[in-house]
């Protein structure tokens, strides 16, 4: 039976997303169950993207993206792919009608990540954001919002916010790996070889717009299924920054900040009073 295959398939994206992502896994279990699966396929489709692009440097990654992308598009069309990832993605995008311009945007990023090292200009720094982060924001709020046109046209851009905000943190956290490993370098008009103080707290202003942005007109007024569930992975980005904060701009390039599990479950605890207080 397909539908045998296709809860296989969404339990093929959620394992991926708790073997490489605690935390969001974590956020995603605070979801409704009615969308979890759906949230756990978009997160699969992204990863193995990413995976792709930044982990498989022993293969022809360039065949490997043309792979993946062709082997999407049978699945949407067909609405089957023998690649559980691909099988589940595509249940979701059909089921929520998501644009197919948000997948090519996404898709154009994480090509982009395959040749290019920096991001001279805001330009291509935003383009680059918007596909690799706030496309993914605007699928999550497509199930979100299932199908609620009005609701989704005022959250839009908060969604965008808060993935902007999320990748943000994602780059200086990751600063020593994608500039030593992956010799890229996504801020503009910042030079990470030496990273000053001004220069970070510049982008920690940045950070801290989107996130206030994102709260303020997006998370407050998400639908039930989806508000704690936000929230928490909210709450753990926002607790990364803080320790981005106080590490000195010199020791960025030398540690890895890390949440611990005690601490996230510390966040979850403290989270969930807030939800349940109805103060958040």
């Amino acid at each position: 039976m397909k539908e045998l295959f296709d809860n296989v398939s969404n339990d093929c994206s959620k394992m991926v997303t708790k073997k490489y992502s605690t935390s969001f896994s974590m956020a995603v279990n605070m979801l409704s169950p009615k969308i979890r699966a759906d949230i756990y396929n978009i997160y699969g489709f992204v990863r193995f993207a990413d995976e792709i692009v930044d982990t498989f440097h022993d293969f022809d990654k360039e065949q490997l993206m043309s792979h993946f992308e062709r082997d999407y598009y049978f699945a949407r069309e067909h609405k089957i792919s023998l690649n559980p990832i691909l099988n589940s993605f595509q249940q979701t995008v059909n089921k929520y009608n998501i644009p197919d311009e948000m997948v090519q945007a996404f898709l154009k990023s994480m090509k982009a990540d395959l040749h290019k090292t920096e991001y001279n200009t805001k330009e291509e720094y935003d383009e680059y954001i918007f596909g690799s982060a706030d496309v993914v924001g605007l699928m999550c709020l497509k199930v979100f919002v299932n199908g609620d046109e009005a609701q989704y046209l005022e959250l839009k851009d908060a969604a965008m916010r808060l993935g902007s905000a999320f990748q943000k943190v994602n780059f200086l956290r990751d600063l020593k790996d994608d500039f030593e490993l992956l010799n890229r370098s996504y801020f503009p008009n910042i030079d990470l070889g030496k990273l000053d103080a001004v220069s970070k707290q510049l982008i920690i202003d940045e950070i801290e717009e989107d996130f206030e942005y994102a709260y303020n007109n997006g998370i407050l007024k998400l639908p039930a299924e989806a508000k704690f569930g936000v929230y928490m992975a909210y709450r753990y980005y926002k607790r990364l920054l803080s320790k981005l904060k106080t590490l000195p701009s010199e020791k960025i390039m030398d540690t890895r900040i890390r949440i611990s599990n005690p601490m996230k479950i510390n966040l979850l605890a403290r989270s969930y009073v807030k939800y349940k207080l109805n103060i958040i």
